[in-house]
């Protein structure tokens, strides 16, 4: 029933200082990697207290917008690098970044738990750390059909895992499906991730399929939330009986 709740409109005083900060930032007024105006300027420009000038930044370093570097103080983040559901390798490449991977490990297992995408198939699971120019950035843990890749284990893991496939075993990706949502980090990612404990990430669960119509892929990757975003591109289907 409208009118029988007061709904305060105004923003807090550090959400509009953000909002400000945030657009001088999305404008290029503010260029990655230059110094923010300290909390005592911002306190004096806005008319506010420091503990309020603190929150506002602390609010974009939430975001990923902002960094800080003690005792120096707190700059503006790069650009987030933007995905698309495909291969890192070739993704990072298109804007210019340069790819690479740590192994973390691989093994034969089965599947996670409610996932049936191989028909009872085991996996080669294969878990890397994935950079863009010598930045951590996500953590792939992908699986891949037995059956359909024998041996490889045995070969170059480093480089992009698709391009392997198609080379190596015919297997040329044609479609994906997937989900993303976002997830607060465990330990285990943090620490490999280089950022602060429960950081927020991006959790892309998928499940690719060749041009044989065959899943051979189920993976689930996480990435950091402060460096990534993705862009979706697809047919808007109209409802049924429109």
């Amino acid at each position: 029933m409208r009118g029988k709740f007061h709904v305060d409109e105004t923003p807090p005083k550090y959400v509009a200082i953000a909002a400000e900060l945030r657009e001088r930032i999305r404008s290029e007024e503010l260029n990655p990697h230059t110094l923010m105006p300290s909390e005592r300027e911002l306190g004096e420009s806005h008319g506010v207290s420091r503990m309020t000038a603190r929150q506002a930044l602390s609010l974009l370093e939430s975001e990923g917008v902002v960094y800080r570097k003690p005792p120096r103080g707190t700059f503006v983040s790069e650009p987030r690098v933007a995905f698309q559901i495909g291969s890192f390798t070739d993704q990072l490449s298109r804007v210019g970044k340069q790819p690479s991977a740590e192994l973390i490990w691989s093994e034969i297992r089965d599947l996670p738990a409610a996932v049936d995408a191989f028909d009872g198939d085991r996996a080669h699971a294969v878990q890397r750390l994935r950079f863009a120019d010598d930045e951590p950035i996500a953590l792939e843990t992908s699986y891949f059909r037995r059956s359909l890749t024998p041996g490889l284990f045995e070969r170059d893991l480093s480089g992009s895992l698709w391009h392997l496939l198609r080379d190596e075993y015919g297997i040329v990706p044609d479609r994906a499906r997937a989900t993303v949502r976002s997830v607060v980090l465990d330990s285990h990612s943090c620490t490999l991730l280089d950022i602060r404990a429960a950081s927020p990430g991006i959790l892309l669960t998928r499940r690719t399929f060749d041009t044989e119509g065959r899943c051979f892929e189920f993976a689930q990757d996480v990435y950091r939330a402060d460096r990534a975003e993705f862009e979706i591109d697809a047919p808007l289907r109209p409802a049924d009986g429109a």
